[in-house]
């Protein structure tokens, strides 16, 4: 798999409501993005933390993509959060608790472990980024610079997507360990989700609003339905044999490569 570092800033003025306007479908993916910078800081110290564990010069190399990609999603992701906090967000108080539930991760978990709440979490995006690719309808109606945003993220952390999993392997890491790792990750992190949208249509007034709630439900569970799509993907990763690589998109990511490259021309 290719993996690109592409220097890409995402500078325009975005509306508050930047998903066709739709409330509820803008802050689901606000919301996602309020984790990116610290989660991107932890992914990149637990798979540098076992570097001397590699001796594969390929691998090696990938792991300097993997950081580099991290870093400028990090940059992008503070910039759209910026945003995010000009439009009246809590995303100061929102982000302290990110980042103290992955302090707390820190301090509790040894180094192995953190590199596999990690490749958990890589297996969710690459999924998530997936499914936003192979399902045009998912962005459809969607700010142009945001649409380009996520569909640059999901194109990168599918690239990546093996990386950290190839060098939880090499560190010794076991399927136990894995298995474990992804079950406590579910369900802390899908609990994050749901706190992250009830707080923010709560800053929008909305959290009461059953229109809103269901306009949510229907784009992530109906049409276009993307969520129901990762459950397949989900559980592949309980298998002993698993690798991340087996989920390889790489006719879809071409397609979108070549749309990111004009988005960047005419940038």
């Amino acid at each position: 798999m290719t993996i690109e570092v592409r220097n890409l800033r995402f500078d325009a003025l975005i509306p508050k409501y930047w998903h066709g306007g739709r409330r509820s479908v803008s802050t689901f993916l606000d919301g996602l993005s309020i984790f990116f910078p610290a989660g991107e800081r932890f992914f990149i110290n637990s798979v540098l933390a076992h570097e001397k564990c590699v001796k594969d010069p390929e691998l090696l190399a990938q792991m300097r993509a993997f950081v580099a990609q991290e870093a400028l999603h990090t940059r992008e992701h503070l910039r759209y959060n910026a945003r995010l906090r000009a439009h009246g967000y809590p995303v100061d108080a929102m982000e302290r608790r990110v980042i103290k539930l992955l302090d707390r991760v820190t301090r509790i978990l040894p180094p192995r472990l953190q590199l596999g709440v990690t490749c958990a979490l890589e297996h969710f995006t690459a999924v998530m980024g997936q499914m936003v690719l192979a399902d045009p309808r998912i962005l459809d109606g969607a700010d142009e610079t945001m649409a380009a945003l996520w569909r640059w993220h999901s194109i990168e952390e599918n690239e990546h997507r093996s990386v950290a999993f190839d060098v939880f392997k090499a560190a010794g890491g076991t399927y136990p360990e894995r298995a474990i790792t992804m079950f406590g990750v579910s369900v802390v992190f899908w609990a994050k989700v749901f706190e992250h949208q009830a707080r923010l249509m709560h800053a929008d007034g909305t959290s009461a609003s059953p229109k809103e709630w269901a306009d949510l439900g229907i784009h992530l569970f109906v049409t276009p339905g993307g969520m129901t799509k990762l459950i397949g993907p989900y559980f592949a990763y309980y298998r002993p044999s698993f690798h991340p690589s087996e989920r390889g998109a790489e006719p879809l990511l071409d397609t979108y490569r070549t749309a990111l490259a004009n988005f960047e021309a005419a940038a």
